[in-house]
């Protein structure tokens, strides 16, 4: 099938595709969550466990999405509808792509109050610094924080307008010259973060607990640990990568660009084990503190710490561009299927999509509080929101891509798509997509739905 031309955007470059894709993948919960999780189960022993289930999973289905995304060269819904019906399929394979616009969108609403929460913080940082801020203080004013649906509603809002605007601005005028800038500015700021610890004190113990390989630790449920940040740290089946490979050019190797993005996703969650947990294990915090790490007690640690006034600063600025970056590909895929489907226009259609998100954000806001007795099967509106996207609709979209790319796309269409590999990689990926890929994915399904 001839990708579909006309006026489609494109990346200008794959340096702005690779931005995009990694600031996308990367996330707040991918920086917190994969170090903590590397420490629990092993350090360095659960790194390479890790990647090899990341070149294993991770990288074959990351390749499918972005095939059918520039293979369609449209939004999720229309791609896959594309790709089927030039495979001789059925146009129904469409829903699968829809699934992804659903699940973006649910773990929207949700994650756009947490980039406010930062975003609160962040000025928080620049105005006090945390001076004079204990254990008592601080959990005093995370549950302030939580109360005040008012001060949530203005940093949720701060954060979707600013992603808003990014959107606003369309794909090179927008996205691009957007990550391009933010995406090494959070590089540069890790790093600088990270030289500060080396001299501040408990860089060895954030080392040990990283890549001090202890196989005491490794098990079945560290393999398990391993397949699942492997799928979820990539940002498949939101929708988002498959928009994004929907910008690519056809010049630009996927499987090769896939690499980069698995490797450049491990290197960030890695180093930001290395600005985080060094002043977890200095000042005796809880390094399973979750969410309350990064509200609650990481602001006890900036205000004991030399140079804690800056660190706050430039540690807030990172996860906020962190966040915003994710929010964009969330948003982006769904402002792009209502762009290509009803012919409306990008800076109504941004608007459309912004704007929903912030009235049902109210709701995200209010679980917090008010409503917070409100249950869905048993669970808030927020955990009701993150079991449906996170344990039910990300796995089995991954599992129906899988199954579309290996099994439903004809071989000669993927391997045109793909002419950039030799034959033996092409086969080995193929393989993968097809027998590999798909029950590690079920499994992961299973065992999310069963809690």
């Amino acid at each position: 099938m001839a990708a579909a031309g006309g006026a489609h955007a494109h990346w200008s470059s794959r340096f702005a595709f690779l931005m995009a894709s990694v600031g996308f993948a990367v996330g707040l919960g991918n920086i917190w969550r994969f170090p903590y999780i590397t420490g629990e189960n092993g350090g360095a022993a659960f790194v390479v466990i890790y990647l090899v289930c990341a070149f294993v999973i991770g990288v074959p289905i990351l390749i499918a999405e972005l095939m059918v995304g520039r293979r369609g060269d449209a939004a999720p819904p229309i791609a896959m509808e594309r790709v089927a019906q030039a495979s001789g399929r059925s146009r129904q394979w469409q829903w699968v792509g829809g699934m992804g616009l659903a699940a973006a969108f649910t773990i929207e609403i949700v994650y756009s109050v947490i980039v406010g929460w930062v975003l609160w913080y962040l000025y928080k940082a620049i105005t006090t610094g945390f001076v004079g801020v204990d254990t008592t203080v601080a959990e005093l004013e995370f549950s302030a924080m939580l109360a005040s649906n008012y001060g949530m509603l203005f940093w949720t809002l701060s954060g979707l307008a600013i992603t808003g605007l990014i959107i606003y601005a369309g794909v090179k005028d927008g996205i691009e010259r957007a990550v391009t800038f933010m995406m090494p500015l959070m590089f540069l700021l890790l790093v600088v973060l990270a030289i500060f610890n080396y001299f501040a004190g408990g860089f060895a113990r954030a080392m040990e607990w990283l890549f001090t390989p202890d196989f005491s630790k490794v098990g079945f449920a560290t393999v398990l640990a391993a397949v699942g940040q492997a799928f979820f740290s990539i940002g498949v089946a939101m929708g988002g990568m498959m928009t994004y490979g929907s910008y690519l050019p056809k010049n630009i190797s996927i499987a090769q660009s896939v690499i980069i993005i698995v490797i450049a996703d491990t290197a960030v969650a890695l180093l930001a084990g290395l600005v985080i947990f060094p002043a977890v294990f200095k000042h005796g915090l809880d390094p399973a503190a979750g969410a309350g790490l990064i509200f609650q007690t990481l602001p006890v640690a900036f205000a004991q710490m030399p140079g804690g006034y800056a660190f706050s600063i430039l540690f807030f600025l990172m996860l906020a561009v962190a966040g915003i970056t994710s929010m964009v590909g969330l948003i982006e895929c769904v402002n792009a299927w209502i762009e290509e489907k009803y012919g409306v226009p990008r800076h109504r259609s941004a608007l459309l999509v912004v704007g929903s998100i912030a009235v049902l954000s109210v709701v995200s806001i209010l679980s917090y509080n008010v409503l917070d007795g409100f249950r869905i099967g048993g669970r808030n509106f927020n955990d009701s929101m993150d079991f449906f996207s996170n344990q039910i609709m990300l796995p089995l979209g991954g599992l129906m891509i899988a199954v579309f790319a290996g099994w439903v796309m004809i071989k000669p269409e993927s391997r045109d798509e793909l002419s950039a590999m030799s034959a033996a990689t092409f086969g080995l990926w193929h393989f993968l997509i097809r027998f590999v890929v798909p029950p590690v994915l079920l499994v992961i399904f299973v065992m999310g739905v069963r809690g």
